[in-house]
């Protein structure tokens, strides 16, 4: 195991009806842009419990952030934050919104905020405060220092990371997660559940405490996950769901082991390319990649296989496969794709991939950077039919 550092500032808080705490947790004198999706939340009830916890704070609206953040959109933000002089940002959605306002956030500072994406942050060196409610869980950005951004004109769709955009607290309510569709509740299900395989499925390095805390994320993504498709009005298992997709990426299960995000780097392209969702991209892109490079992970796969999946009997060959096999059937088993010919895509929709990995100079990927051109194209293939 390496050496690591764990440093998380933000504060969780936890429970129904705790969106009346931002009143304590937000400064009586800030001037606040409220940044939300779609509107959803004006149906819900959410935003009148948010303005009205808010109390006499000066408050802005701004919503339309998308389910993958537009560059362009975001930027507006920007513009109106300097034009009303906005000291405190508060997102109410999901990891989207989440993610561009922690964009938003260090965008304000920046002379050219693209080349923040193109560095990945390396360029921010402050940001305004932030805090979020969080009504999906999936992408753990409540509880993170990561975001991820789409802009359509350049087909690009790039992550960034940075200490400063911590999120300063975030409300975790279960109950807000109840007024979901089935689709979005298993999006986040697969989002998280890939989020642990990525620092846990390398390969070993006597981390038994972190592949400890992942495999009980695993199992419990697995048994909530299933559990929820038929008890979808469950407040309990979506509290179960909601933590583990914040503990998936808040950073301690990655600490000093090696990490492989090249599913999330690939799957990013599909989404730039095609507007497919991001978990769906997630739930393509996993077993074409176990598949291909089965032996480089063969110990992790077997644990994974034996602890997660109860897979004990037969060849390590077979025992390797079958972790592969119900990987991708669980995901199935959540409503979720996992061909390219599910979404119409070719060999030619392959090269562009491909493409756009070569041109943000994404490669090569992997825990051992040998995931080049050629070795996307073979998983990519191996999900073609």
């Amino acid at each position: 195991m390496n050496n690591f550092e764990f440093v998380n500032p933000t504060k969780i808080i936890y429970g129904e009806h705790q969106v009346a705490k931002l009143d304590e947790n937000i400064p009586e004198s800030a001037k606040v842009l409220l940044l939300y999706g779609g509107g959803s939340i004006k149906h819900t009830g959410t935003l009148d419990e948010v303005k009205k916890a808010l109390g006499d704070r000066t408050v802005i609206e701004f919503g339309g952030i998308q389910a993958n953040p537009e560059y362009e959109v975001l930027m507006q933000a920007v513009e109106l934050i300097k034009k009303e002089k906005i000291d405190f940002l508060l997102a109410v959605g999901g990891g989207s919104v989440i993610d561009g306002t922690k964009f938003i956030a260090a965008a304000v500072y920046q002379d050219d905020p693209w080349d923040m994406l193109l560095q990945s942050g390396a360029t921010i060196e402050k940001a305004m405060p932030i805090g979020s409610v969080l009504t999906i869980s999936a992408t753990g950005s409540e509880m993170n220092c990561i975001g991820v951004i789409t802009r359509h004109e350049k087909n690009a769709k790039l992550g960034f990371s940075s200490p400063h955009v911590f999120p300063k607290f975030s409300v975790l309510d279960p109950s807000k997660l109840l007024t979901l569709p089935e689709k979005q509740t298993a999006n986040g299900v697969v989002d998280a559940f890939v989020h642990v395989l990525e620092q846990y499925l390398t390969y070993p390095v006597n981390a038994k405490i972190q592949d400890r805390f992942s495999e009980g994320l695993l199992l419990t993504l697995k048994e909530e996950g299933l559990k929820v498709k038929s008890n979808d009005k469950d407040v309990a298992i979506r509290g179960n769901l909601m933590l583990a997709s914040t503990f998936a990426l808040n950073g301690i299960l990655g600490m000093g082991v090696p990490q492989d995000w090249s599913t999330h780097d690939i799957g990013h392209q599909l989404t730039a390319l095609y507007d497919i969702d991001h978990a769906q991209t997630l739930s393509i892109v996993l077993p074409g990649l176990w598949k291909v490079l089965k032996e480089q992970k063969s110990e992790k796969l077997l644990q994974y296989g034996e602890r997660v999946w109860d897979i004990t009997s037969g060849s390590i060959e077979e025992r390797v496969d079958k972790a592969v096999e119900v990987t991708e059937k669980f995901f199935q088993e959540m409503g979720l794709k996992t061909k390219l010919k599910d979404y119409s895509l070719n060999d030619e929709s392959i090269e562009e991939v491909v493409g756009l990995l070569e041109k943000y100079d994404l490669l090569p990927l992997g825990e051992k950077k040998n995931i080049n051109a050629d070795t996307v194209r073979k998983i990519l293939k191996t999900q073609l039919e």
